[in-house]
């Protein structure tokens, strides 16, 4: 179940559109209003473990598993987490990599290096990379879909996202993705609404051109 974005959609789409005309043309063919994108409610350590679930693996497995995650912990916080053998946890379908993660995700989350929600919602996109980023098993890539996902931060540009790229590339019609470098300098003109750009370009993947 999504929330709400806590941003105004209409401003940001009119900067958008203002910045470039091929993207005012990419929101007007998938429709304007970014029907579908939202923040997920979660807290910190339950929003991390199913990013670490859904982890290279297909949506329809990534379900599966953390379905079953969730079966066998109710809510998924850390000492429900470490109450639980690695057996366990791997039986639900996790990898021997992927436990290690949550684990190591819920002792941080313990001691205070991963903070709850709210004070993650008090810190600056770069402090709260900084802090997930500690957490074994999630990357700056994790690290970017929980800002815009679960914190609802209108301004991120995950440079590194293959999909983002080729939605880039599907927009502008060019024969090949931009670089990762290319692309994070393609973002500058949509500050500070680099959310929004980025979903309307994960849609464009979809028009199959």
């Amino acid at each position: 179940m999504l929330s709400p974005l806590p941003y105004d959609i209409a401003a940001a789409e009119a900067h958008l559109r203002a910045a470039d005309a091929r993207l005012a043309a990419l929101i007007d063919e998938i429709g304007p209003g970014a029907n579908g994108f939202g923040v997920r409610p979660l807290e910190t350590v339950p929003a991390l473990v199913r990013a670490i679930t859904y982890q290279q693996l297909s949506t329809k497995a990534a379900a599966t598993i953390h379905g079953r995650l969730l079966e066998l912990l109710g809510t998924p916080d850390p000492e429900a987490l470490l109450a639980q053998p690695d057996d366990a946890l791997r039986a639900c379908g996790l990898s021997r990599a992927k436990t290690a993660a949550v684990q190591d995700l819920a002792r941080r989350a313990l001691d205070g290096t991963v903070p709850d929600r709210a004070a993650l919602a008090a810190m600056p996109d770069e402090e709260v990379i900084e802090r997930l980023t500690e957490v074994r098993g999630i990357g700056v890539w994790t690290a970017e879909m929980f800002l815009l996902f679960t914190l609802g931060r209108p301004d991120v540009w995950a440079a590194g996202d293959l999909g983002l790229r080729e939605g880039f590339r599907v927009m502008t019609g060019a024969d090949d993705r931009p670089t990762p470098r290319e692309f994070a300098a393609a973002g500058e003109p949509f500050r500070p609404w680099r959310s929004v750009a980025s979903w309307y370009l994960w849609r464009a993947t979809e028009l199959g051109r």
